[in-house]
């Protein structure tokens, strides 16, 4: 449960996304170093299996990402 309610909720997701995509703007080497190391995993796990189990990989893995943050807030 977040420590904001409502609007000011959606407020401050607004203004995280605001910020994560002017940063990705400034400076896309960043987010490609940031992406790298999934991007090679994945294209590992397509090598060694098929590109099924990488999908159900990457499925996996967004989802625990996306899991994870909401538990940290």
């Amino acid at each position: 449960m977040s420590a904001y309610s409502g609007d000011m909720a959606k407020e401050i997701d607004r203004v995280r996304t605001r910020a994560a995509l002017d940063t990705v703007k400034e400076s896309p080497f960043l987010a490609v170093v940031v992406a790298v190391p999934a991007l090679v995993v994945l294209g590992a796990v397509w090598w060694a299996t098929n590109w099924f189990i990488a999908l159900l990989v990457l499925i996996a893995l967004g989802a625990v990402v996306v899991v994870r943050g909401k538990f940290l807030r």
